[in-house]
């Protein structure tokens, strides 16, 4: 099987897991979402083993800040008048899922200038813009279909840009520890934190504005 079909088969998978756990919402959510915590901590401090004490804690509070905010935008968003926290929770998905697959097949696709050479030598300017675009189309449709506020459509925009910073900063990592891959876990994808790190600042920013009121 190519890499490319086994890439897909395993996000598709992925995709249906998170699909059914928040779907299911309560218990079912939470301990997946503890799960997924957990196996992104035990990775980070793989990363980081022989970078001090500081690195090991910065990596706590990067698992379990957006581990919080997906169980607070699942059974919080709901009471705030945002629509439901489904909804919301799957308009995070979109965002994330919508920026890897459009700047993947953007940046293959067209190429040309390199984002970050120095961190991440595989991303181009092509591929964020590919990857903001299908954010704000797939992640919009959304918005409209479901009915959430209109802010969310230029949201998703600038969301997708995070979670390709969110991207970057986990390859920064992974260059500054000479390591490809977090792990081993997902084949055609490596680990969960090369697989969720573009979810950490997007879950993260969503709860920030349900806490603050402004969504």
């Amino acid at each position: 099987m190519s890499e490319l079909a086994t890439r897909t088969a395993v996000g598709i998978i992925l995709i249906g897991i998170a699909l059914a756990s928040a779907l299911f919402g309560g218990t079912v959510f939470a301990v997946l979402v503890a799960l997924i915590a957990t196996v992104m901590y035990v990775e980070w401090t793989r990363i980081v083993d022989t970078w001090g004490l500081g690195w090991k804690i910065l990596g706590f509070f990067y698992c379990l800040l957006p581990a919080v905010s997906l169980l607070w935008i699942r059974e919080r968003a709901e009471y705030g008048g945002v629509g439901t926290g489904f909804d919301l929770l799957i308009w995070v998905f979109l965002v994330v899922w919508a920026t890897d697959i459009g700047a993947y097949f953007a940046g293959r696709a067209i190429g040309g200038p390199k984002l970050a050479p120095s961190i991440s030598p595989n991303k181009t300017v092509a591929g964020l813009i590919g990857g903001v675009i299908c954010a704000g189309l797939l992640a919009g449709a959304w918005v409209y279909c479901v009915g959430l506020p209109a802010k969310l459509l230029w949201l998703a925009v600038i969301f997708g840009a995070a979670a390709q910073l969110g991207d970057l900063f986990e390859s920064g990592l992974k260059r500054k520890a000479g390591v490809k891959d977090s792990g081993t876990w997902l084949p055609g994808h490596g680990g969960l934190l090369d697989r969720l790190d573009g979810l950490v600042p997007v879950a993260i920013l969503t709860a920030a504005l349900l806490v603050l009121g402004a969504l």
